[in-house]
């Protein structure tokens, strides 16, 4: 038990090198044994994940299941969980069986699509363990490689410009949160997360190049850390690669991208951002709740516009960050609690949607909503899946999007009322979207004929997306399955916000007089 973490974060790792060394081939039957090799990994994974959660004491607030020994070069090798970060690692570890399930069609380089499933599942649970800069940016950077891999290799026709606009977007924002983490261990003399979380890094007013930065050095690092956060979430309007590597990706590279990699960014906010930066976060905290309302409200209306279903859905997760964001800096516990929710909600309704799309998707080969309509008439239960998962993802209440929106509108509304009244709009506009997709697709006559030889879902298909639908309705009627896990986290980061505000306050009257 005492290196559960490790052993939870490397295995699917393992597996890839199982995968690499001894399966030979590339006929039907290798590439049967190399998707039964990575579903079986992905499966035992998940299960081993699940002793952090059966051992994991949800009333403690501090990090837990804590492995630490020095690493190469005098670095520390540390990981860690706490209630915000431990699941995180279960939605990782849950949702990539599925994704492995859901590649049972792909014909082409079988063996390496399946490697790099699972060395990407190792870097991105690395990055929800990390507690050591250097750790952390190396799974959070390295995370990159795979995904632009799955997009450049087994994507559509316009895979290259997607991979390499996402590769560039994500990569950019990330040299300037380095050279803040440089900037970070030259002051703290220290890169172990926790200590660096309770460090108080200066907040005085300085002066760069004539400019006055309020905040001071804390300033500089939260926004170097904000390009970085931004980008991957993503934010408007850093937004724009996400449509771009949806469509190109995979379905199984969208289902990963937009449950897991995405959240990425919000889970860095909560480590990084506000503990270590908690002037600065309150200070700025206002201009990311605006961009995340204008970001909802934008990013609903050109959805409205799409005539692609993938890129429909894109946007729509483009908004539902949004929501996110804007509870993180709500700084108060019920914004927290909710965009912490809404990213684990999210992680199920989103991906559950991209499969969707993917089910038509290889039986017509074509994304244009025009192509379709009148589904349900051939596949029923197909309807009942999309119309659940739609019905999510606008919030709908008994559904685990409706705990999510409310929580984090409730924390808006105590930070700024005017914010939560625009995001409010921008939750009428996704039932507009939503519904009109659903509308179009499955709803009314079967009048095309390359329909009308339509197959409902197999057998295989439904096993994919019952685990998701039980966990979307699950979390509508139970929302403390999450918040008594994430509650004492959550608050303690919330105090950690008031009491150094409260500080700083403190100290600039003092100086003022």
């Amino acid at each position: 038990m005492g290196n559960l973490l490790s052993l939870t974060t490397f295995i699917p790792l393992l597996g890839a090198v199982i995968l690499a060394l001894f399966l030979r081939g590339d006929d039907v039957a290798a590439q049967r044994n190399a998707k039964w090799v990575a579903l079986a990994t992905t499966a035992f994974t998940f299960v081993v994940s699940l002793f952090i959660l059966f051992g994991f004491d949800s009333s403690n607030p501090g990090f837990q299941f804590v492995e630490e020994r020095q690493w190469l070069l005098g670095l520390t090798y540390k990981m860690g969980v706490d209630g915000i970060s431990v699941l995180f690692v279960l939605l990782t570890t849950f949702l990539m069986p599925l994704v492995i399930a859901s590649t049972w069609d792909v014909t082409t380089r079988v063996k390496e699509y399946m490697i790099a499933f699972l060395v990407l599942e190792t870097l991105m649970i690395g990055v929800f363990v990390s507690l050591d800069l250097v750790l952390f940016y190396l799974f959070f950077e390295a995370s990159l490689i795979p995904m632009f891999l799955i997009i450049g290799i087994w994507g559509g026709a316009n895979r290259i410009y997607a991979a390499f606009k996402f590769f560039l977007y994500t990569f950019l924002g990330s040299v300037l949160m380095l050279v803040a983490m440089m900037a970070m261990f030259a002051q703290a003399g220290t890169t172990d997360i926790p200590t660096l979380m309770a460090f108080d890094f200066p907040s005085q007013t300085m002066s760069v190049w004539g400019l006055s930065i309020v905040g001071g050095a804390q300033t500089l690092m939260w926004f170097a850390f904000l390009a970085s956060f931004a980008v991957k979430m993503p934010m408007w309007p850093v937004h724009t690669w996400l449509p771009d590597a949806h469509v190109q990706a995979p379905t199984a590279g969208s289902v990963v991208l937009a449950a897991i990699l995405l959240k990425m960014g919000g889970y860095g906010f909560l480590r990084f951002s506000l503990p270590m930066f908690p002037v600065a976060s309150e200070l700025w905290g206002e201009l990311i709740l605006w961009l995340s309302a204008i970001a909802v409200v934008y990013t609903s209306l050109v959805a409205l516009v799409q005539e692609d279903m993938k890129k429909l859905i894109a946007y729509s997760s483009v908004a539902h960050m949004g929501f996110v964001t804007a509870g993180i800096f709500s700084l108060n516990q019920q914004g927290l609690d909710g965009g912490i929710f809404q990213m684990i909600s999210h992680g199920f309704i989103s991906g559950a949607l991209f499969l969707c799309v993917g089910v038509v998707y290889d039986r017509i080969h074509t994304r244009d909503i025009a192509a379709y309509g009148g589904l349900a008439n051939r596949m029923p239960a197909y309807a009942t899946v999309f119309m659940l998962f739609t019905l999510g993802n606008i919030g709908l209440p008994g559904t685990s999007g409706f705990v999510g929106e409310f929580l984090t509108l409730m924390g808006m509304f105590q930070a700024n009322t005017w914010i939560a009244f625009v995001a409010a709009i921008g939750m009428i506009l996704s039932a507009g979207y939503a519904l009109w997709l659903y509308r179009r697709i499955v709803l009314g006559d079967l009048i095309k004929e390359s329909l009308k030889t339509i197959t409902d879902l197999t057998p295989r298909e439904k096993w994919i997306f019952a685990p998701l639908a039980v966990m979307t309705l699950l979390l509508g009627f139970y929302p403390s399955l999450v918040t008594d896990v994430t509650g004492p986290a959550a608050a303690q980061l919330v105090e950690r916000v008031e009491t150094a505000n409260a500080d700083y306050t403190a100290t600039t009257q003092m100086a003022e007089n």
